[in-house]
């Protein structure tokens, strides 16, 4: 078989400054650069205490990150019971798209919630990536509604 061989890639749990900042980084890159969101409403106050999860290729380069919400944080944003936590800010670098690299970074965030006991996923869907979220086992539910001026849909999955 011919074609280029898959690069490597880690995705961990954001351990320190530097891992936090590669992932403000890949936010960064997509949401305020691509997408247009203005830079003082990408970033939160619920990013201190969020699981972060980041994607890495073995030479270093960040590729992809997204996060975890828990508790009172998790319930602002779904309106849910303390036990289903908030998947959010999930972005893979454009030059890293194609890889899987969006899937592993769904899938670590589903065990980390799982790690800590809960029960549930929620997630505020871009309307264009509901068909990748259903994919993996999330199911849409209520009307859509518009953040940062993006059309978007929550959606679940029970884990």
């Amino acid at each position: 078989m011919t074609g280029r061989p898959a690069p490597s890639y880690v995705v961990r749990v954001a351990e320190d400054a530097a891992d936090r900042e590669a992932c403000f980084a890949v936010r960064k890159e997509v949401f305020v650069g691509e997408q247009g969101v203005p830079e003082d409403i990408e970033y939160d106050a619920y990013d201190p205490g969020a699981v972060h999860v980041l994607a890495v290729r073995e030479d270093g380069v960040a590729l992809g990150t997204g996060r975890l919400l828990l508790g009172e944080a998790a319930v602002a944003q779904t309106g849910a019971d303390p036990s289903v936590g908030s998947l959010g800010r999930l972005a893979v670098a454009a030059h890293a798209r194609g890889l899987g690299v969006g899937v592993a970074l769904v899938r670590a965030i589903e065990d980390a919630a799982r790690a800590r006991g809960l029960a549930a996923v929620d997630l505020h869907a871009q309307t264009h990536a509901l068909g990748f979220y259903e994919r993996l086992g999330y199911e849409a539910y209520g009307p859509e509604y518009l953040e940062a001026g993006i059309p978007h849909q929550a959606m679940r999955r029970s884990l």
